[in-house]
């Protein structure tokens, strides 16, 4: 009894009770279960009131409940009734229905009969009458076994003679008969075969209408202003001719075969084009004599052409120009050619709605056909030629133009410059004309390696020894021209001293030409990119940056060359400064402002430096040379500064000295050079101080717009530079 309270107690359970702790624990218990009853008890009579009203409804509704258990026994004996009903109708429905059905089958099979009899009568009567379209009409109707075999005997029969009749119009090129017979063949069933005799048909016409055109070629006038093209315009035609068959014969396959077929009539035409454009080449290679120069060129190449090579051995590049074109322009045509094709075989293709895979099998197949086919195998290998051909063209013409390197007078720059450009831009453009993106980039690169080597290496080889010394007479430098060129002996000055200003010009103009170059030719293979569906955009690209990065390796040959130029007379004018003293008294300092003697000689030299160049050289060179000049001259004078003392007179003349020069040199040029005075009038700046903590109220918080150029231990320096600073004075600045 350890757990009274979790325990059941009934009547017989308390009468066994004997423990009196038992029995408290039974009566808590049963006090416990006698609140909760209780307690539901008084739940419940809580819920009394709602309860008797709800039994009030229910005892009013008890009348309309039976009548609705009437109702809906009636209402089930209705459906039961209309089952019965629906189900004997339909039955009889479903016999009417059957009833019908054999009759409809038994009137289909008299109208087949009829139909029968009427096509075999109509096959007959429509041979006879030879209206062989009729009498295929009649064919395709029948459906009956019972006169089967005569309609397969009227199909043999007929077909027999649309064959017959279809070569015959081919023998006589009866162009009506022609298109009659090849209309008849789908109706038959002979799809293939009307598309394949069709396509014989125009393949003759096609092969006769190039050979009018090739006899025509061979016979021209050489005086003919089209002579120099005859070939690509031979194979225009040719490509004008498929065209124009496809044009207009496409609508007729599609009506009469259904869409889809014309990459099949493609094929066949393509065989024929391949042979004829396989013959205009044979006779372009023929008479253009393209196979022999073509070895010319390459034994050339092999040995080592251009400045290795003695006139007598070389091939005149101008034998090759007008060839040159026309071979670019049979590429082109054929270019165009292919794309024509290529879309007019698309779009028919789009219009058959097939799957995915069965679409992209056929466009395989018809990339495979462009990519493969005998007319792009051959002008590949034309314009293969044709690139080592053009490489040499390049080549040989930028040596000749340098070779006749003239220069006139006046003139900033020589003959060459514009020549070379011209024939780079000029050949260049032609390669991208030729509509294949392997050329273009092939004459892009060769572009880039004549400018950054041939060329750049000629330039630089007239600059390596650099500025001569000595006067500079124009007139004795212009008389040493001879026929329009450089003078060739290195030992006249004057002659020397206007080649090298003539070629640092060049370079310049070099630089922008470039620029204008590329941007020129990204015009150019933009729109090749547009023709060729964007195929080869990144290595176009790759081209025109590298032929772009060219300027770097020009600026890298100018700026070391114009530097040897002025940097050694530099130096002896400014180690002058060494010579004037800047620990001077009242006196020297009135005599210095009377008789400057050093910057007024030193503005002099530069004047008669500058006046050289400036004549000769253009105006963006020009200033670029003063740029130049002003960084020599900051740099050598920082260091002739920290080489000398200065008390505070000699700090206030060496200001007046730095904006005399500051003077002078903005008004030679155009470009700002203040900027680059700026370290050195600073210097000025801690000169003038009259004691050494001043520049702390130019340092600092305290330095307002001023940014120092010098560093604190720079600052120190300069101040240590003053007689009359003390150096315990300078150590104790806080900078």
């Amino acid at each position: 009894m350890a757990a009274a309270t979790s325990l059941n107690f009934d009547s017989n359970s308390l009468e066994r009770l004997t423990e009196m702790k038992d029995i408290h624990e039974a009566y808590e218990y049963l006090c416990k279960q006698e609140n909760t009853i209780a307690e539901e008890i008084d739940e419940l009579l809580e819920h009394q009131t709602n309860l008797e009203a709800k039994m009030s409804t229910l005892y009013r509704s008890v009348p309309n409940l039976q009548v609705v258990n009437s109702d809906a026994k009636q209402l089930g004996s209705m459906v039961s009734f209309t089952c019965d009903l629906a189900e004997n109708v339909s039955g009889k429905v479903r016999l009417l229905d059957l009833a019908k059905g054999r009759v409809q089958e038994a009137i289909q099979r008299v109208n087949d009969v009829l139909d029968l009899k009427f096509c075999t009568d109509g096959v007959q009567t429509a041979l006879q009458s030879e209206d062989y379209e009729k009498a295929a009409g009649h064919i395709i109707g029948g459906s009956v076994d019972v006169a089967l075999h005569v309609l397969q005997d009227a199909k043999q029969n007929l077909t027999k003679i649309v064959r017959e009749k279809f070569d015959a119009a081919l023998v006589t090129a009866d162009r009506a008969s022609v298109e009659r017979f090849f209309k008849i063949f789908p109706l038959l069933g002979l799809h293939d075969e009307g598309l394949r005799k069709f396509s014989k048909y125009l393949k003759s016409q096609i092969a006769d209408r190039c050979q009018e055109q090739l006899s025509q070629a061979s016979t021209l006038d050489s005086a003919d202003r089209r002579a120099a093209v005859v070939y690509a315009d031979t194979l225009t035609i040719l490509f004008e001719d498929v065209g124009k068959v496809v044009e207009i014969h496409q609508p007729l396959v599609e009506t009469y075969y259904g869409p889809g077929r014309l990459l099949q009539l493609i094929q066949w035409l393509q065989a024929e084009c391949d042979e004829q454009a396989s013959r205009i080449v044979d006779e372009f290679i023929r008479n253009r004599e393209f196979s022999l120069k073509s070895r010319q060129v390459q034994a050339l190449l092999h040995r080592g052409s251009g400045r290795t090579s003695t006139a007598h051995e070389r091939l005149d590049p101008r034998e090759l120009d007008v060839m040159l074109a026309e071979c670019t322009l049979l590429n082109s045509r054929t270019e165009l050619y292919l794309r024509f094709i290529r879309k007019r075989v698309l779009n028919d293709l789009e219009m058959v709605g097939n799957d995915e895979k069965a679409d992209a099998d056929k466009v395989a197949v018809l990339e495979k056909l462009l990519r493969e086919c005998l007319l792009s195998r051959r002008i590949q290998e034309l314009i293969g030629n044709y690139i080592v051909m053009e490489e040499y063209f390049m080549r040989e013409s930028v040596i000749k133009a340098e070779s006749m390197d003239s220069l006139e007078q006046g003139s900033h720059t020589s003959s060459m410059v514009d020549d070379i450009f011209f024939i780079l831009k000029k050949c260049t453009k032609r390669a991208i004309s030729s509509g294949s993106v392997d050329c273009a980039c092939a004459l892009l690169n060769h572009t880039t390696t004549i400018l950054e080597g041939d060329y750049q290496d000629s330039l630089y080889a007239k600059l390596r020894a650099g500025f001569p010394s000595g006067s500079f007479d124009v007139a004795q430098a212009y008389s040493m021209l001879q026929q329009g060129r450089f003078p060739t002996s290195s030992s006249d000055t004057n002659a020397a001293k206007l080649e090298f200003m003539t070629t640092v010009n060049n370079i310049e103009v070099s630089l922008e030409y470039i620029q204008s170059l590329r941007r020129s030719l990204s015009e150019e293979c933009a729109a090749l990119l547009i023709q060729n569906r964007e195929i080869g955009k990144d290595k176009l690209e790759s081209c025109l940056n590298d032929l772009g990065a060219v300027t770097h390796k020009f600026k890298d040959v100018l700026d070391p060359v114009e530097s040897s130029a002025v940097k050694p007379r530099l130096k002896p004018w400014v180690d002058s400064f060494l010579s004037v003293n800047h620990d001077i008294r009242e006196d020297e300092f009135s005599m210095y402002e009377a008789n400057d003697p050093f910057v007024q000689n030193f503005i002099m030299n530069l004047e008669q430096l500058l006046a050289e160049f400036k004549d000769f050289m253009t105006p963006s060179n020009y200033d670029s040379l003063v740029s130049l000049v002003t960084n020599e001259v900051t740099t050598q004078l920082e260091q002739a500064v920290l080489r000398s003392v200065f008390n505070r007179l000699g700090g206030l003349h060496f200001d007046k000295e730095l904006r005399s020069l500051v003077t002078y040199l903005t008004s030679v040029t155009q470009w700002t050079i203040r900027d680059k005075f700026a370290r050195l009038t600073q210097m000025a700046t801690i000169l003038n101080l009259e004691r050494v903590t001043e520049i702390l109220d130019y340092w600092g918080q305290n330095s307002g717009p001023l940014t120092w150029r010098l560093t604190p231990t720079e600052v120190r320096q300069v101040l240590s530079l003053r007689v009359d600073f003390r150096s315990e004075d300078i150590k104790r600045l806080k900078l």
